[in-house]
Formats: C-alpha cells, sequence, structure tokens
C-alpha cells in the first residue's frame, strides 16, 4: 500500500534528521541489505536442524533409556524450531506475509450456529488512514 503524501513527507523528514544526526549509521543502514540477514538467519538454521539430527542420532545410538529420551526429546524439539524458523524466513525472503492464505471465514461452533463475517481489509485500511490524517491535522 503506497504511502499518502503527508506520510511521505515525514519520513522524508525522519530521513534527512537521521542523516544529519548520524551519517555513519544512515550510510550503514542504506548499504544493507535485508535478504542478506534473512539468508545468514536461514543458514543458521539450517545448521541447527543438523545439530538436532545428530543430537536425535547419538541419543537413539547410545541406549541408555533415560539418556536416549532425554537426547530423543532435545534432538527433536532443536529439529523443530529449526524448521519453524527457517520456513518463516525463507517466506519472508520470498516476499510473502506470514499470514498469507491463512484467512478463515469466521468462528465455528459459536451458539446459534452464526458464524461473524469478516471486515474487508479495505474498509479497515481506510479507518486507520483516517485516524492517522486527523491524528496529524488536530496535532498541527
Amino acid at each position: 500500500m503506497p504511502l499518502s503524501e503527508n506520510e511521505q513527507r515525514l519520513l522524508e523528514q525522519i530521513e534527512r534528521a537521521l542523516v544529519e544526526d548520524d551519517p555513519k549509521f544512515a550510510s550503514t543502514v542504506r548499504s544493507t541489505n535485508p535478504r542478506t540477514y534473512l539468508l545468514r538467519r536461514v543458514r543458521r538454521s539450517a545448521g541447527v536442524f543438523v545439530l538436532g539430527l545428530v543430537v536425535l542420532v547419538v541419543g537413539v545410538v547410545l541406549n541408555q533409556v533415560p539418556l536416549t529420551v532425554i537426547l530423543g526429546i532435545l534432538g527433536f524439539a532443536m529439529m523443530l524450531f529449526a524448521a519453524l524458523r527457517g520456513a518463516a524466513d525463507l517466506r519472508r525472503m520470498s516476499g510473502r506475509g506470514p499470514d498469507t492464505g491463512r484467512r478463515t471465514p469466521g468462528v465455528r461452533g459459536r451458539p446459534g450456529g452464526r458464524q461473524r463475517q469478516p471486515r474487508s481489509s479495505s474498509s479497515f485500511m481506510e479507518r486507520v488512514e483516517e485516524r492517522w490524517r486527523r491524528r496529524w491535522e488536530d496535532g498541527s
């Protein structure tokens, strides 16, 4: 969603103030690519996944009941955490939001069998924009 003219002007003022206050930080932020950061997180997740697999296999090979169970649970938890985190980072890298395709039509199991109708996102965004405009008009 594009920014309004007022929001663009405010953003430019903030950017100019940042450059004036700390030019070194501003140049660092401009040169940093968010994809590089996300790619690093995906690589770490892959490493943690492999480490969890190693912990799981070591737990199976040791063949001592309490230690096998503890290492098995620990390895599985590491693998699950790494897989979920890596998948979320890959989704962000591809440009899709975290809740793409997960809209539900309403709440099931309500008394009386009624389902709540979803509000359209455009009307919500219009209300937010209107509140934002009023806030800045009242403050000026």
